[in-house]
């Protein structure tokens, strides 16, 4: 770029995002007098699902704002709770975070996902068409503008993935009502009815079972349940429902 020069900084939040030279504060950026804050914002490295307020010679402004030569702008991180208006908060997860979306599922939360890398412009596009917020440690998926909306995944840890998820967008938990392996609602099911789907063991041991509406998995109180349970308790702890 080779136009007015700014002075921009950024939200600690925001920090590992930049370049080192970015990080200590107001640093100066040259524009081309033609592309929007939010271009600029991003051409030095920060997603704008991860801006929050922006703010020029201290009035907020929006993405769409042009800045002008000695103008003095802040950008801030995502106010969370995070806002999402517009339609259900629902979850769209890349293949990098199955695990996550597993967790997410488990808790009822309403979370698509991709086994298989379908590639970013699918990702984007289905976002778009479902008003699903993409989740995603892609900083450059995130950059497109297909996306209904965003949100990156700062942590390589599903323990802290989820704490991340849960504290920006608090959603609504509903603990074993979803399918983790397909996202589909759960219903009761009796023995009877999901005979077919149970090997002898299971069905001779157990009497309480769900069923996913969707692709008709049977679930069952098995081994893994004690570890589950302590999972679900541990996140409603941390994450009460809201007043």
């Amino acid at each position: 770029m080779n136009g007015p020069q700014i002075q921009i900084s950024f939200a600690p939040e925001l920090h590992l995002f930049l370049a080192p030279d970015r990080r200590a504060g107001r640093t100066d950026a040259v524009t081309d007098g033609a592309s929007t804050l939010g271009h600029v914002v991003e051409s030095l490295g920060v997603p704008l699902t991860e801006a929050g307020e922006l703010y020029v010679d201290g009035r907020t402004v929006t993405a769409a704002h042009v800045p002008a030569a000695g103008e003095r702008v802040e950008v801030r991180a995502v106010t969370r709770p995070q806002s999402v208006p517009g339609a259900p908060l629902r979850f769209l997860l890349d293949v990098h975070l199955g695990t996550l979306a597993r967790r997410l599922r488990l808790l009822g939360v309403d979370a698509a996902y991709f086994s298989e890398d379908v590639g970013d412009p699918t990702l984007a596009t289905y976002s778009a068409r479902d008003r699903r917020v993409l989740l995603s440690r892609d900083r450059g998926l995130l950059r497109r503008r297909e996306p209904w909306a965003g949100a990156y995944v700062y942590s390589d840890q599903p323990d802290e993935q989820l704490r991340d998820v849960l504290g920006r967008f608090a959603p609504a938990l509903s603990p074993w009502t979803r399918c983790t392996a397909c996202n589909g609602d759960l219903k009761p099911a009796t023995k009877d009815s999901v005979a077919g789907l149970l090997q002898g063991g299971t069905e001779r041991t157990y009497d309480v079972f769900a069923q996913c509406t969707a692709c008709e998995r049977p679930y069952w109180r098995g081994a893994h349940h004690a570890r589950l349970a302590a999972l679900v308790e541990t996140t409603l702890s941390e994450f009460p429902p809201l007043p």
